[in-house]
């Protein structure tokens, strides 16, 4: 699997980097995970957006969402070089915010599907497991298992620390995890420290950690550090606008 970071900062962009925003891709299937401000621009360094396959959401906060809508336009309006309108795009998000999962579908461009009824959800070449985590809106953290290899990414997406992550996120090859604040900040109810990221990543053995939904203030590279503090065994990394990761 090759993830590739479109955006990283939680709340805002800044920087010329837009908000949480990632594609994964496998056996040339293109998911994009989240869709955060800036992304379609930054999506467009790496694929033409009408060559996307898939979009899976973790929750509706702008943040994440921000560029969701332009990027139902653009597959409404584009044309690759033959003349030809993209395909319709399935959207995975879940329905606990009915008026937000309607907005998912768009005649004939993209059609939500819900994926918090099911145990599993076959995208593609993954499998997708969900988990609810501790946030003011409904959202889902996800495990995504790539079924030719068995490598899996778990995404904490936006949470306040829950010990069901070391359970969800055991042996992951990759832990995606919300890193909004710096050590200090520990047992916060929206989101998690480079602490607490850390600790997952011990307790879970994971290998590696990648620090995202960033803070716009502070030295990052001090996020790394305390994450590093709490597990010695685990690669640990800040995710990088344009930057691709290997898993």
């Amino acid at each position: 699997m090759k993830l590739t970071v479109l955006g990283c900062y939680g709340g805002y962009p800044t920087n010329n980097t837009g908000t949480s925003s990632y594609l994964l891709e496998s056996d040339d299937f293109h998911l994009l995970i989240d869709a955060g401000s800036y992304s379609l621009l930054t999506l467009e360094n790496h694929l033409d957006p009408l060559e996307l396959d898939a979009v899976l959401l973790s929750h509706y906060h702008h943040d994440h969402i921000a560029d969701l809508g332009v990027l139902q336009f653009t597959r409404l309006l584009k044309r690759d070089k033959h003349g030809n309108k993209a395909s319709l795009l399935p959207i995975y998000s879940h329905d606990e915010d009915e008026i937000h999962f309607k907005q998912m579908t768009f005649e004939n461009v993209s059609e939500g599907i819900a994926y918090n009824h099911d145990e599993k959800t076959t995208i593609g070449p993954f499998v997708i497991q969900h988990m609810k985590t501790l946030h003011p809106v409904p959202c889902f953290a996800l495990k995504i298992t790539e079924r030719s290899s068995g490598k899996v990414l778990v995404f904490t997406a936006d949470s306040g620390f829950l010990e069901e992550f070391n359970a969800f996120s055991e042996a992951a090859d990759c832990l995606l995890a919300d890193s909004n604040f710096y050590k200090g900040m520990e047992n916060h109810s929206v989101h998690m420290s480079s602490k607490e990221c850390g600790s997952i990543a011990r307790k879970a053995k994971v290998k590696k950690l990648i620090l995202t939904h960033l803070p716009q203030e502070g030295n990052l590279d001090d996020l790394v550090q305390e994450a590093k503090e709490e597990t010695v065994d685990t690669e640990v990394l800040l995710a990088k606008k344009d930057t691709h990761y290997y898993i």
